[in-house]
């Protein structure tokens, strides 16, 4: 078990590395001036295939979490709330991919409305979810 475990939490790791990325490269895209379309396809093609190499890292990470926590019994938790919260926490990263992959479809279609400061602030989120994940499991405050 602690082979799936050490798999998890690799897999995981790789997930966020792509998930810090990401949100960088709409940083880019949204400064890209209107007439450079040339720099603009180039990013997003880089971003296009960073979310797809990250959505099957997802994949396998979530099935690996999964068998963990069947492999140390599902029941034997019931009691531990910080699972519980590291648990909900893992549904909001879930939705935090799938707005990424929203937000890059806003980008090929030239829909984006969004300024370059506000994608720096929301490149933060998947480090305050990762932090706040890493301390639930890690220190099991609860």
């Amino acid at each position: 078990m602690l082979w799936v475990k050490a798999f998890h939490i690799v897999f995981v790791a790789a997930w966020f590395a792509g998930l810090f990325y990401l949100p960088r490269i709409f940083v880019n895209l949204a400064m890209v001036p209107v007439d450079s379309h040339a720099e603009r396809e180039r990013l997003l093609l880089m971003a296009h295939k960073l979310h797809r190499f990250t959505s099957i890292l997802m994949g396998v990470a979530l099935l690996l979490g999964f068998w963990v926590w069947l492999g140390f019994g599902a029941t034997r938790f019931s009691g531990s709330y910080w699972l519980h919260a590291k648990l909900l926490l893992v549904v909001f990263v879930v939705g935090y991919h799938h707005m990424n992959r929203r937000l890059l479809r806003s980008f090929e279609e030239l829909a984006n409305r969004r300024s370059h400061r506000w994608f720096r602030v929301y490149n933060e989120t998947s480090v305050l979810l990762f932090t706040a994940i890493v301390v639930l499991v890690t220190v099991k405050p609860f």
